[in-house]
């Protein structure tokens, strides 16, 4: 991994020497990228800099990189996993200069062109300069697993990693794009199919799309966008056997796992418990010494995902280090405000949170690792998410569902004002050809929208967080499952077949089943905190916004866009509810605003650089010793668990908007606004407990009245509270005697 940076005039002038302090400072913007060196160069129309971390060649590999005439020159992020195999189609007498894996890209792109990257293998973005044609490339991978960032006007353009690089340049605009950010899809979670290409969250600045290269004349601006792969239509027609196919899926999956985890220093990975990662690491486990690295946090502990994660390392017999989230401890507003200006985006949440952590850990502990496996990008091509989405309803539910989405992305898209026609119990007259009339057809299949959908995810969420999570720490994330000859392989699968391959991930199941405990092969997908036991992720964040007096909150609503674009009030009403009960509603949906607000502030007062602010991070998280999980089991709750928020002189009564229901056959309900939310056992101890909270005795009282323990109902009491069905109240006074 690397930073790169950089200016180009693009109006036939050369740069002046004011731009030496720019890439100075786009260098040190970058310099937690590239700790290990940093290179300026400025030549005639384009200035140029580089920052690196030594995965391969560590004393030989630095940049920028020449062609032997020097009228080529490259600087390079990321790795080119199949160098030498591309080294052996040059031209016999072809010399190479370093031992660099991205040296053979230069010697490619003066042998073919613009073609150069067509047989490439890797995760890369790249800045070609080509002197003798007076023209600048900026080119990025297949999926956009390496940033790639610009701004230009008439006169420049400037380029970088990150875009708080970009800043470093006056011209660059600094101004955060609400408008686009408020409508794009990882934003709003909206349940429909948006295929419009990613964007940035900021004014006035682009990134290179995926498996591009857009080619710049430096004389006058011109660009060229050229397309060197495209997602396949998932339109399969493959005559070979489900078992022909699950086999190919192992091969390619364990040569993709083998060149990923090539490098000439030590590797890691993260294991998550899910049979992504897993298959991740009993595919690594050989080719690498691997140590593995799993985030132990109430949330982890609830959904089994820190188990199964020390399950698989024993099963592979490989080191797996759990690090502790303490409930005790939770983020300053500063540590938060640090993540948000490295991750440059208002998704931010608890799971960049988790990720940055883990990394920070690995730096710490471990400085020889300096690339990091992941399971990401799975779900995305493999059907991961079928499941989620259908629900009970299996495959046929799965292809409605995505039927449904796929028309509200196109009624948004297009023509928002039909969409009365699908409302109501009348709804559904119309054909989705209505959509199109007088226009052209969309020939794609709801599931390849879909697929295209998630192929915009992994470019705006998922490549971008792992990126910069990894970066932040001088760390590479590696993505064994972001290889196209995986994804070309999963869309040559016929639609009659999907179901029998793709449900629920079956062709990655069935890849790596001999590799496995049964248990993993089967669990069933399991969100990262998302889901049971979300509430022991969501307080810490609470604790952060309301601490101080809700500084952090204040701080967001006090900006010029705050106090124009979010009611304050609300926000307000909102994060009392939230302190009050952590599972009555989403912090992630109040967060991204918040993190908007803070960006604007940001780019207006620019912070320190990320290798400056580092030294201000508390302590890492510690590594908690497993050996074995259920001896360890009741330590680790009680460090990773919050405490019950009650006791048994606790006097509770049911919330204000909650009722408690018993209809004619004895069934007992609890309506939440004035809608049936909960059925409960019209006998059960649980139910006579309900009944029995009304505000006047102490749950001990209440409890002994039924010849039961408040403890024997502790997991019930907590979700009660933390889900507002319940709250704490002062006893009733006693009435008066006459």
């Amino acid at each position: 991994m690397c930073g790169l940076g950089g200016l180009a005039r693009i109006d036939g002038q050369d740069l002046g020497v004011e731009s030496d302090a720019i890439l100075a400072t786009m260098a040190r913007t970058l310099a937690h990228r590239g700790p290990d060196a940093e290179e300026l160069l400025r030549q005639g129309p384009v200035g140029m800099a580089f920052t690196r971390l030594s995965l391969v060649d560590p004393e030989n590999g630095g940049q920028p990189l020449y062609s032997e005439d020097r009228s080529v020159v490259l600087i390079a992020n990321g790795e080119v996993y199949n160098h030498r195999e591309l080294a052996a189609t040059l031209p016999a007498g072809t010399r190479f200069r370093t031992g660099s894996d991205c040296e053979v890209l230069v010697h490619l792109y003066r042998h073919k062109g613009l073609d150069f990257l067509d047989d490439v293998r890797g995760m890369f973005g790249l800045v070609l300069w080509d002197r003798r044609r007076g023209v600048l490339l900026l080119a990025r991978d297949h999926f956009g697993v390496k940033p790639l960032f610009y701004t230009r006007d008439s006169r420049r353009i400037a380029f970088a990693s990150e875009i708080k690089a970009l800043f470093a340049d006056p011209a660059t605009p600094r101004r955060v794009d609400w408008d686009r950010a408020l409508v794009n899809p990882t934003m709003t979670s909206a349940p429909s199919l948006d295929l419009a290409g990613p964007a940035t969250y900021f004014e006035g600045v682009e990134s290179v799309p995926a498996a591009t290269i857009l080619e710049i004349d430096l004389r006058d601006g011109a660009t060229r966008r050229h397309t060197y792969w495209q997602l396949p239509d998932f339109d399969g027609d493959s005559t070979r056997t489900d078992q022909e196919i699950v086999g190919e899926f192992r091969e390619l999956l364990a040569d993709s796992v083998r060149a990923c985890a090539t490098a000439d220093v030590s590797i890691g990975l993260f294991l998550s418990g899910g049979v992504d990662s897993a298959a991740v690491a009993a595919l690594a486990a050989g080719t690498t010494e691997l140590r593995t690295f799993s985030v132990l946090s109430g949330s982890t502990v609830v959904n089994g995902d820190a188990r199964h994660a020390r399950l698989v390392a024993g099963k592979l017999g490989v080191a797996n280090h759990q690090i502790r989230f303490d409930a005790a401890q939770a983020p300053t507003a500063d540590e938060w405000k640090r993540l948000l200006w490295l991750t440059e985006m208002p998704t931010c949440s608890p799971e960049q949170y988790y990720k940055h952590e883990l990394h920070r850990h690995v730096r710490a502990e471990h400085p020889e690792i300096k690339g990091m496996l992941l399971g990401a990008a799975a779900d995305e091509f493999c059907g991961g998410y079928s499941g989620t989405i259908a629900g009970d309803s299996g495959w046929e539910g799965f292809e409605y569902a995505l039927t449904d989405m796929a028309r509200r992305g196109r009624l948004e898209d297009g023509r928002p004002k039909l969409a009365a026609w699908w409302e109501g119990t009348e709804g559904g007259l119309l054909t989705d050809a209505a959509l199109d009339h007088g226009r052209a057809l969309r020939a794609r299949d709801p599931y390849a929208a879909f697929v295209a959908a998630k192929m915009r995810d992994v470019e705006q969420f998922n490549c971008w967080h792992e990126d910069r999570t990894a970066a932040g720490s001088g760390t590479e994330a590696r993505v064994p499952f972001l290889d196209r000859r995986l994804v070309e392989l999963v869309a040559s699968i016929p639609a009659a077949r999907r179901e029998r391959l793709l449900w629920d991930k079956a062709i990655i199941r069935e890849a790596v089943a001999d590799l496995l405990p049964a248990e993993v092969v089967h669990r069933p997908k399991v969100p990262f905190f998302y889901g049971e036991g979300v509430q022991h992720t969501h307080r810490p964040f609470i604790e952060m916004l309301t601490h101080d007096g809700s500084a952090l909150v204040e701080e967001a609503l006090a900006t010029e866009r705050g106090r124009t674009m979010l009611d304050a009030d609300r926000v307000r009403a909102l994060l009392r509810r939230l302190a009050d009960a952590p599972l009555s509603a989403h912090v992630e949906r109040l967060l991204p605003l918040l993190n908007l607000c803070l960006l604007d502030a940001m780019v207006t007062e620019l912070p320190p650089p990320l290798v400056e602010s580092a030294v201000l991070l508390p302590a890492v998280r510690p590594a908690h010793p497993v050996t074995d999980w259920d001896t360890a089991a009741p330590e680790i709750e009680s460090l990773v668990f919050a405490p019950s928020r009650w006791t048994g002189q606790s006097v509770l009564a049911p919330a204000d908007h909650v009722t408690l229901l018993t209809d004619t056959d004895g069934t007992a309900y609890l309506a939440v606004d004035g809608s049936l939310e909960y059925v409960l056992e019209g006998d059960g101890d649980w139910t006579a407990l309900l009944h029995a909270l009304d505000g006047t005795r102490t749950l001990a009282e209440a409890c002994a009245e039924r010849g039961s323990a408040p403890d024997s109902f502790r997991q019930l009491l907590d979700d009660s509270l933390d889900l507002g069905l319940l709250r704490l109240t002062e006893p009733a006074a006693a009435a008066p005697t006459e």
